[in-house]
């Protein structure tokens, strides 16, 4: 039998684009609280009077208040917005692309966010808790969690709450820092998820990108050695996918290899390596950390990447990624990846 969703769709279809507009008004509220009608309404994409008559109206609800520093959900709306979450993602057809991109993908699950987190940096708080969720149904007595760095790894790690007693979570930096804002680098996050969940870390103190002569030299070191032993040992692993020039550049290449990113048309990046739209490897920087080998033996893989502009570097990388490879984006790179 058909869902009532179903058939509203053909026979009340406004009413659904109401429920679905004013769905987007308390979440982004949720979010982005207190926060001014005229951020809300440049933010939503709706004019002023719009906005204000649909606030009216949910003010009238009980479902949010104003303040002199701007709008809030109450308690009712903050219970709503949950309820309601699952019925809109039926609406949107979010469960259903979830299913096409893991077929057209190849790989164990998709879990997509409305919204698109290059518009709106809410939505990366979104694919943050989405990824923490990810990372609570998975796992097990003893975990070791290696985890790479960048700005939406950051947001999973704000994402994080207390842990239960039952789990032991040790977070290590699956690769060297790569000269981008300390915030961002993995020793930083690793830090962070662990003291947000009362856990335990590890750090790697080493460059990312090293010449074979460092390389050997640096792994002999025995704090190292040991780093990467647990590294090696992870039984979880949680990374980002990258633009491949952009992480070219924030890697600070030479202008040469730049060119030759260039020439063989790379668009993404993981773990040092860097992919055309085929997947294949066109080039790979000598790096300290997890290799893209050792995925295939990672019981939970975690890849964290959105927006319309990573689609070309996510489905490039998932032509490598494993099975088991649990991708975790937003509505903007979804619909960009199944429109091919």
């Amino acid at each position: 039998m058909k869902s009532i969703i179903q058939l509203q769709k053909r026979l009340l279809p406004d009413l659904l684009s109401i429920i679905q507009k004013r769905f987007q008004i308390l979440r982004f509220i949720g979010a982005m609280e207190p926060v001014g009608r005229r951020s809300l309404a440049a933010s939503l994409g709706l004019t002023e009077r719009v906005l204000r008559s649909e606030v009216d109206f949910l003010k009238q609800q009980k479902l949010l208040f104003s303040t002199s520093a701007g709008m809030s959900l109450t308690e009712s709306g903050k219970e709503l917005v949950e309820e309601l979450q699952g019925h809109i993602r039926e609406i949107m057809g979010i469960d259903e692309m979830e299913s096409d991109l893991k077929r057209l993908l190849g790989i164990k699950k998709v879990i997509i966010v409305a919204g698109d987190s290059e518009e709106s940096p809410w939505v990366k708080d979104e694919l943050g808790k989405a990824c923490v969720a990810s990372i609570n149904n998975n796992l097990s007595g003893e975990n070791i969690i290696a985890v790479t760095g960048g700005t939406t790894m950051a947001a999973v790690a704000d994402m994080m709450t207390p842990k239960s007693q039952e789990h032991d979570l040790l977070f290590v930096p699956a690769r060297g820092g790569i000269g981008e804002d300390v915030k961002n680098q993995a020793n930083t996050i690793c830090s962070k998820m662990a003291e947000k969940t009362g856990s335990k870390h590890r750090v790697l103190y080493v460059p990312d990108q090293v010449s074979d002569e460092m390389y050997q030299s640096m792994i002999k070191e025995p704090e190292i050695n040991e780093v990467l032993h647990l590294i090696k040992s992870a039984n979880m692993v949680l990374h980002g996918i990258g633009d491949a020039i952009t992480m070219a550049k924030r890697r600070k290449t030479s202008a040469e290899d730049i060119q030759k990113l260039e020439k063989s048309e790379a668009v993404g990046e993981a773990f040092g390596y860097y992919f055309d739209e085929a997947g294949e490897v066109v080039h790979k920087v000598q790096t300290i950390g997890m290799q893209l080998k050792d995925l295939n033996n990672v019981s939970h893989v975690i890849a964290i990447a959105g927006g319309a502009s990573k689609a070309k570097a996510i489905r490039a990388y998932m032509k490598r990624a494993p099975e088991t490879t649990v991708l975790i984006t937003d509505e903007a790179a979804a619909t960009k990846l199944l429109q091919g």
